[in-house]
């Protein structure tokens, strides 16, 4: 080998030695390195393999990227280690995980390092070293970006200043408010604050006032603060509301010649009894013996509602209509929700319409779907269509009796070919005329509710695929571009850890993919109905599943086992069907296939908002079961371990499904610790063990309105013995409930 060769050789080797060190003192921040150590990493410790290090230290150390820490012992300056920019997680304590993108793990980050970064807040931070655990652990260096979103909370007002303490766990420090702008400000208000500062060494951020929502612990004030948290609207700008009094509401007799005219055919809707938008209707009629013409008839609210109007960018922005405790926030103005597109009982009503011929086989023998005329003759409620399906009885009785029997065949065809089962108890409360709890009952699905439902999963799929698909003049099919509502398969990792699960209660899940695995859950619901596991494997189910979504990317519904579904028969609370009306009416006019860049993206905001939508739904629902549980504060429950975490453990009561948390620390008669590889938490000193579905009896010890968090206290069985048997506190006989009839075990 020539002299030049040997110095390329040489420089190579030392480029490949820097390389090395500088991956190892990156991987490993907080390590201090020796020279030997580096060059036995690097490529070897010879006396030339020192030497060559110790040059490479040594310009490196010139060009402010490593420092001497101590004699002989290297790492990098702060400067150059690892950089990442990512979103801050604050927890309770302060402290702050960060999410980047690309990461398996998130950075963490003690509160004394956070730079007053607040939740959800663009953050620049630096890995200084890894946790015992592996877990990375940094300081943040810089506030890319505040997050913007308002935090709602209670007003604290002093003689100087006024102080705000948020509601969200997320906040764990007061925000300041200059009470010199905000002097209307009243002690105990709730308001709705945004960050606009938070200035090192200052221990409070400031805030600016967004918007008073009235003093807390009123009804209203806590629903409107629910939809402040979340940053929906509760009312619409008078632009959309006059936008909506100006649409023309003539059914004119030019518009009826243009549609199909159902007014001479029966027709009706079925709704909850306090439903006030009605935007399906079923109509039926013989054609001759075993063949029935039904007809899914649908507001049609974009005939109503042009594209890009105000009150169509509206109903993008909302996506659909959010559903609390005690009210509907609609998507749309009442004047279009609750009365021109609403399918009310002997009116005059235009609609979109799926008519089916079907035989007693359910063979379809004929479908057409397009714009229509209706007139309703008959509102049912669900609790009324019932009745008639139970005693034969009643206004339309063959009609509501002929829809029935096809409906049951239709759901009994679903669940040959793969449907799941879902059919999991829906809390609701009854309230009295200010909103407050008085009780709990389940609202379960009976026939009445699976007719209708039936019919508009019918609707739903045979549009998907007449929309999706369309013949060419070869006689083939080629796909058009659709919004569909999708559902992917379950991830074998998630169901494994279901099947983990389940093992807790001696069920054994075989399937492990594919069509089985709705089979094996399908037969595992018939098995667990009436027990006491009943809701826990019934909610771990459904997290073993993947979420459902809106997309022009059809991969099929999973969970209804169809090749093609979407949202057609509800547009009046989801703009995703309105997306759907004017795809159909497209392609029923022979329009070439639609833009897919645009509909994605109308897709991905609609199950956004989506997923907001039911958080604001769930945080109503939890605020209702505290402010139910406050009554009970001392009262003992029966209930079941529903998950469990290192600090304590949550129990859902079995009566009335209300979830609380149980700090560990908080059990009298034993010290008990998490075992995160048996799942289990363990007493020290009595061996006792409670996992997943464990019963227990707890005694109500917090309801935190504020913070929707209510606090229980496991009894161990000597606690309870002793607290059963206390002359001042009896057994107490819990709250009021109704139950379903399948709690009953009937």
């Amino acid at each position: 080998m020539n002299k030049q060769n040997q110095r390329s050789g040489k420089g190579a080797r030392k480029t490949d030695r820097t390389s090395v060190i500088l991956n190892l003192l990156r991987e490993f921040p907080n390590n201090k390195f020796s020279l030997k150590h580096l060059a036995s990493a690097s490529g070897g410790a010879s006396k030339e393999g020192r030497r060559e290090t110790l040059e490479i230290l040594d310009r490196l150390f010139e060009e402010g990227i490593v420092e001497e820490c101590a004699r002989e012992k290297y790492r990098l300056t702060q400067k150059h280690l690892p950089h990442y920019e990512g979103v801050a997680d604050m927890t309770a304590s302060g402290s702050v995980y960060v999410k980047v993108e690309g990461l398996e793990a998130d950075i963490f980050v003690n509160q004394r390092n956070a730079a007053n970064a607040l939740n959800g807040d663009r953050v620049e931070v630096v890995v200084m070293h890894r946790g015992r655990n592996g877990q990375m652990e940094g300081e943040i260096t810089k506030i890319v970006e505040r997050n913007r979103k308002p935090y709602v909370g209670v007003a604290e007002v002093g003689l100087h200043q006024i102080f705000v303490r948020a509601d969200s766990r997320r906040m764990p420090m007061d925000i300041y408010l200059s009470k010199r702008t905000w002097p209307d400000v009243r002690d105990g208000e709730k308001v709705v604050v945004r960050i606009v500062d938070w200035q090192p060494g200052s221990k409070s951020p400031v805030g600016e006032l967004v918007e008073r929502l009235g003093m807390a612990g009123n009804n209203d004030t806590e629903m409107h603060a629910i939809l402040a948290e979340y940053e929906l609207p509760y009312r619409f700008e008078p632009e959309i509301e006059e936008a909506a009094e100006a649409i023309d509401a003539r059914v004119t007799g030019k518009e009826i010649a243009e549609r199909r005219d159902f007014r001479q055919v029966v027709t009706f809707t079925v709704d909850p009894a306090d439903a006030k938008d009605f935007d399906d209707a079923l109509s039926v009629r013989k054609i001759k013996d075993g063949v029935w013409e039904i007809g899914v008839h649908i507001a049609d609210v974009t005939h109503y509602v042009r594209p890009h109007s105000v009150i169509d960018d509206e109903a993008v922005e909302r996506g659909t209509s959010v559903y609390l405790v005690d009210r509907t926030v609609p998507m749309l103005p009442e004047r279009l929700s609750n009365e021109l597109c609403s399918l009310r009982p002997n009116e005059t009503s235009l609609c979109f319409s799926a008519v089916f011929t079907l035989n007693e086989n359910l063979e379809i023998l004929e479908e057409w779907f397009g714009r229509t005329v209706i007139h309703s003759d008959r509102r049912f409620t669900y609790a009324e269509a019932q009745e008639i399906i139970e005693t034969g009885r009643g206004d339309y009785a063959e009609e509501v009796l002929t829809l029935n029997r096809l409906a049951q065949a239709l759901r009994q065809e679903r669940f040959k070919n793969g449907a799941i089962s879902f059919d999991r108890e829906e809390v609701k409360f009854k309230l009295d005329e200010n909103g407050k709890p008085l009780g709990v009952y389940f609202k379960e699905q009976k026939e009445s509710n699976q007719m209708i439902e039936e019919f508009m999963l019918l609707a739903n799929r045979r549009v998907a695929e007449f929309c999706g698909k369309r013949r060419t003049e070869s006689g083939r099919t080629a796909e058009r571009t659709m919004v569909y509502r999708v559902h992917d398969s379950p991830s074998e990792e998630k169901l494994d850890r279901f099947r983990q699960f389940i093992l807790r209660f001696g069920h054994i899940f075989k399937a492990t993919k594919g069509r089985a695995v709705a089979k094996e859950m399908n037969k595992l619901f018939k098995q667990i109905k009436g027990t006491t596991e009943e809701n826990a494997v019934s909610t771990m189910a459904v997290r073993s599943m993947a979420k459902a979504y809106y997309t022009t990317d059809n991969i099929g519904h999973y969970g209804l086992a169809f090749p093609y579904y979407t949202h057609f028969t509800s547009p009046i609370r989801r703009y995703p069907d309105m997306m759907v009306h004017r795809l159909l009416a497209r392609y029923l006019a022979g329009g070439k296939s639609a833009d897919k860049t645009e509909l994605e993206d109308l897709c991905a905001r609609a199950s956004d908002r989506e997923v907001v939508a039911a958080e604001a739904e769930r945080a109503s629902i939890k605020y209702k079961m505290v402010e139910f549980m406050k009554e009970h504060i001392g009262e003992e429950f029966e209930g079941h371990i529903s998950g469990l975490t290192e600090w304590g453990v949550y129990v859902e009561l079995d009566e009335t499904h209300i979830e609380g948390m149980s700090f560990l620390r908080d059990i009298e008669g034993d010290f008990f610790q998490f075992d995160e590889q048996l799942y289990e938490i363990i007493g020290r000193s009595t061996g006792i063990r409670l996992t997943l579905g464990s019963p227990v009896r707890i005694r109500v010890k917090r309801a935190d309105l504020q913070k929707r968090q209510l606090d229980f206290e496991v009894l161990l069985p000597e606690t309870a013995a002793r607290r059963a048997v206390a002359p001042s506190e009896g057994r107490t006989k819990g709250p009021k409930v109704r139950t379903s009839s399948r709690r009953r075990g009937k």
